[in-house]
């Protein structure tokens, strides 16, 4: 039986028609229970809005700025929205002339430096107009004053920009009460402003300039965890003169300026790690006080953020009418609201991992690596930082000066570009002259980084790094005038800018000095099309990798002994003539008439085209047209005492000084004359680097020359050694040359730094009793002064002032007149030595010029000859000029290695005035005879190792060094 309630088939239920009524009005009310629900649980503004609807609020009379305060705090940096089509640049000064450069190879910086451009470039109202093609239309809104320069297809690139210098804080030359580097009140000091101790008299603009160094970014010191805020500036000096004014965009901050279209400038900002930091304790210490520090500025913003968004919801009784801050932390956090470029120094892989983690913990950007020797070795690491990997700015080969870069490598910049890490070279001006900030992006080539990253690396990266890719660091239009145009490939070694423009002014040459040569010659002898050629390198593909392989530390010693070897595809030979100049044994004179050379124990048997080799089994090294020659001497700094300049547990110690301690008993001699032979340390990596590099031996004395740190020489600074570089300790055959080569004393006056030291009177005195014999000869300081009085060994003065060169030229005369000898004196240092040429010259004192390229780091070494393009002559010509015996040196021992590199720079600014004959002496001849090595077996007889290089001549930037061939040793090292 049907039930009752049951319903015909097909028919819907009775309850259905119901539920189908109700179901919308309670999904209606449902989905606005949500809606509310959900929009009150997820925004405060409605529980804020509801609050202030229902009460009266007392707002602020300066409610609408500091609304506008809280709407900055979004802004993003970067230049306002109109900023390409400006006509005049900010930084134009009015009567300055429009430049056409016309028929130039121009490097624009577009797409990793890879676009080059042969055309025109217009410069106008301190702006770059146009480049390529010029058209009509835009020289004529130029007006008539148009300044037209055919580059004939010179090479012209973007000013270059040096991302870490301490211009104008560490002043050249260096005085007491001109020294505003670091900080001394704490390892936190955001609040400082590096532009506050700016000395725009510092005799290094005119430098950097001269090296085509157009902006750079003034740090504060490396002595706290944070320096303090760093600036970009322009090196030319304005019309105004003050520090401000050379600030190429000066932060909101700083000239309390609104912003611009919703943009702000960027800020930067120094921090630092390491062994730097020891004064505050260790890096554990460094770290809790960089976290505090973010902690703190946390606070701040957190603070701001919370008073914004009640002020901008109109709750102004809660919120008040004063915006948080502190102005200690305020730059703190803009870093935090990612407003501000950090540059951070920091060597070691644990100071890298540090400050990734801080910047991922407080999620804060690092715009660059300062310093990061260790960085090639993790360049994963690089990549963790917060907001993306930081760019690396590095040396090229200046490394293992202090712990931390030790393990630094040549490699490094093209291990970081492989990786797709930005790469920048850098001066760290003054401890690396920042004139030759290009000579860094060289050495990066030579050494593996692709032409156009390399040149990249001082212009277009560093400037996109800064955030100022819209006005510096490229050539294209809109950007600012700063241009370069040079004598050669920039990547030629010695490159010279032949003008230098910046926002459009000339610079280079110098037109504002009245006394200024206007006719200084730069580049003669580079006129051979090779010269505008980007520069072949060396292969260094199996080096780089066995210097990943061994974590920055690879064997340097030679991988194979041989006695017995064979070159062939020779081109050249130079062997040491009788008297005593280099000659060439064999020269090719044709590609295919390469030649061979034969070595039987270390001695070359045969050397030409009709040599054989007739030992079974012998080694073939082909050196592609490569040369072989004597190897190269090096002077000047402590290779050989030290392995690490900065870690005083590698090296030999403080000896004594008498001119301030007493001398103690046991030494038993009042001058505590010394011996560098008794601390000579073997298989140094400076030294073995050297030796792969063509320098076979080296001459060390435990006296140093000034420097900036304020470390220097004692007057009296003993008795140097010449050794062998590459020998592996003091009882191998010949590893010590001469045990005893030349006296050396220190005359200068004392270094800022440092304060009060021994007066020159004093020293000059001194000087002039132990060379007159008043020291009885029984004791070690008598004896050799009293052997280079008598002339019996050279007596080497580490001197740089002319005054005193002239009393110690006129004490020579009184010595050498009351004993009748004639004195062997050597000038080392010497970057006076030009004002008195002739009479050195005259006086038979030879001169030993350290370093190659001088620099007026202290009042003694003020009065330099810069050479071209600043003046025609450079000292070395002026010296060889009067007839003066003249040789190179360094000043720190990882300089070494860059021997032929100097002597090749030295003779091409000399604009074609040293001839290959001088050349040869420069690099074979006169140090040895300088310091009296071996000339007791006559110079001809001089026992020499012999140098092999590929693809190339010792001076060629093209070769490397692939064996030395000793006689002494009777062995050959391959490398």
């Amino acid at each position: 039986m049907a039930s009752s309630c049951s319903s015909k088939a097909g028919s819907p239920h009775p309850l259905a028609s119901t539920r189908r009524k109700a179901t919308p009005k309670i999904v209606l009310l449902l989905a606005v229970a949500s809606a509310l629900a959900l929009w009150a649980s997820t925004s405060t503004l409605f529980w804020a809005r509801l609050e202030a609807a229902s009460r009266i609020q007392n707002v602020p009379i300066n409610a609408q700025e500091i609304l506008a305060q809280c709407i900055s705090l979004r802004a993003i940096p970067g230049p306002p929205q109109d900023f390409h089509s400006r006509e005049v640049s900010d930084r134009y000064e009015p009567g300055t002339n429009a430049t056409l450069i016309k028929n130039a190879m121009i490097f624009t910086g577009e797409k990793n430096g890879s676009v080059v451009i042969h055309g025109n470039i217009f410069l106008d109202k301190g702006i770059v107009k146009s480049i390529g093609k010029v058209p009509q239309y835009v020289l004529d809104r130029a007006g008539p004053n148009v300044t037209v320069l055919d580059a004939k297809g010179a090479w012209v690139t973007p000013g270059l920009v040096d991302l870490h210098s301490h211009l104008g804080l560490l002043s050249a030359p260096v005085l007491a009460g001109a020294t505003d580097l670091n900080a001394v009140h704490g390892p936190i000091e955001p609040w400082l402003r590096s532009i506050d101790g700016f000395n725009t008299r510092d005799d290094s603009f005119e430098l950097a300039i001269a090296g085509g160094v157009t902006s750079a970014q003034v740090l504060p010191g490396s002595g706290n965890a944070i320096g303090g805020q760093a600036f970009v500036i322009k090196l030319r000096k304005t019309s105004e003169g003050s520090p401000t004014s050379m600030i190429i965009e000066p932060p909101d901050t700083f000239t309390g300026s609104k912003s611009r279209n919703d943009k702000i400038r960027w800020r930067y900002l120094k921090q630092a790690c390491g062994e730097n930091l020891r004064r505050y304790g260790n890096r554990m210490d460094s770290m809790w006080a960089l976290r505090s520090a973010y902690n703190e500025a946390r606070k701040v913003k957190h603070a701001q953020e919370a008073f914004c968004a009640k002020a901008e919801a109109g709750l102004w009784d809660t919120a008040g009418n004063i915006f948080p801050g502190d102005l200690k932390w305020e730059a703190l956090v803009d870093v935090l609201r990612g407003r501000v470029k950090i540059t951070s120094d920091c060597y070691e892989v644990v100071d890298l991992d540090d400050v990734v983690r801080l910047s991922n913990e407080f999620e804060f950007p690092i715009a660059s690596f300062q310093s990061a020797s260790e960085a090639w070795l993790v360049p994963e690491l690089v990549k963790k930082t917060w907001g993306g990997a930081a760019g690396i700015a590095l040396f090229a080969t200046n490394h293992r000066s202090k712990r931390e870069s030790f393990r630094g490598s040549e490699f490094a910049p093209r291990v970081l570009a492989d990786a797709g890490i930005p790469v920048i070279m850098k001066s760290d001006h003054p401890f690396m002259n920042s004139r030759y900030l290009l000579y860094e992006a060289q050495q990066a080539h030579y050494f593996g980084l692709p032409a156009n990253l390399s040149l990249a690396a001082v212009t277009s990266t560093p400037a996109t790094i800064a955030g100022l890719s819209h006005r510096i660091g490229y050539l294209r239009e809109g950007t600012d005038a700063d241009v370069v145009m040079w004598d050669s490939h920039p990547l030629q070694l010695g490159a010279t800018p032949v003008k230098v423009w910046i926002d459009g002014i000339l610079q280079i040459p110098v037109p504002s000095k009245t006394d200024a040569p206007t006719n200084v010659e730069v580049g003669k002898g580079k006129e051979d099309d090779e010269w505008r050629e980007e520069p072949d390198v060396p292969n260094w593909d199996k080096e780089r990798k066995e210097a990943i392989k061994w974590e920055g530390l690879p064997p340097l010693g030679s991988k194979h002994k041989k006695s017995i070897a064979v070159f062939s595809n020779v081109k050249t030979v130079w062997t040491m003539g009788p008297d005593g100049y280099v000659q060439a044994a064999f020269t090719a004179n044709a590609e295919e008439e390469m030649g061979t050379v034969v070595v039987e124990d270390g001695q070359m048997t045969c050397a030409g085209t009709s040599c054989i080799a007739l030992v079974e089994g012998t080694d073939v090294i082909d050196l592609h047209g490569g040369s072989i020659s004597p190897g190269l001497m090096t002077f000047g700094s402590s290779l050989g005492l030290e392995e690490i300049a900065k870690e005083p547990s590698t090296g030999d110690g403080q000896p004594y000084d008498a001119f301030a301690h007493n001398v103690p008993d046991i030494l038993d001699d009042p001058g505590a004359v010394l011996r560098a032979m008794d601390a000579l340390m073997f298989g140094t990596r400076n030294a073995l680097t050297a030796y792969r590099s063509g320098v076979t031996l080296a001459t060390s004395s435990l006296g140093k020359a000034y420097y900036l740190d304020g470390t220097g020489a004692h007057v009296i600074s003993g008795l140097s050694a010449t050794f062998r570089t590459g020998a592996a300790h003091a009882m191998e055959p010949e590893a010590i040359v001469q045990d005893i080569a030349a006296l050396h004393i220190h005359i200068g006056r004392p270094h800022p730094l440092i304060g009060e030291g021994v007066s020159v009177s004093t020293q000059i005195a001194a000087l002039r009793r132990l060379l007159f014999g008043w020291e009885t000869k029984a004791k070690e300081t008598g004896h050799w002064f009293r052997k280079a009085a008598e002339g019996v060994v050279p007596l080497v003065v580490e001197v740089e002032n002319a005054d005193i060169m002239a009393m110690l030229l006129i004490l020579k005369i009184e010595v050498e007149d009351t004993i009748g000898s004639r004195m062997r004196m050597v000038f080392s240092g010497a970057s006076e030595a030009h004002l008195l040429a002739k009479e050195i010259g005259d006086a038979g004192v030879g001169v030993i010029l350290r370093p190659a390229r001088p620099f007026p780091s202290t009042w003694d070494q003020r009065r330099i000859l810069p050479g071209p393009p600043l003046t025609n002559d450079t000292a070395l010509v002026k010296l060889l000029d009067h007839g003066v015996t003249v040789a190179l040196g360094v000043r720190e021992a990882w300089e070494a290695r860059n021997t032929r590199f100097d002597i090749q720079w030295a003779v091409l600014e000399s604009n074609g005035k040293i001839d290959r004959r001088q050349m040869h002496a420069l690099a074979y001849t006169n140090l040895p005879k300088l310091l009296g090595v071996r000339e007791d077996e006559g110079e001809s007889q001089r026992a020499v190792d012999m140098v092999a290089y590929d693809r190339g001549g010792a001076f060629d930037f093209s070769s490397k060094v692939v064996a030395v061939i000793s006689s002494e040793r009777q062995q050959v090292d391959l490398f």
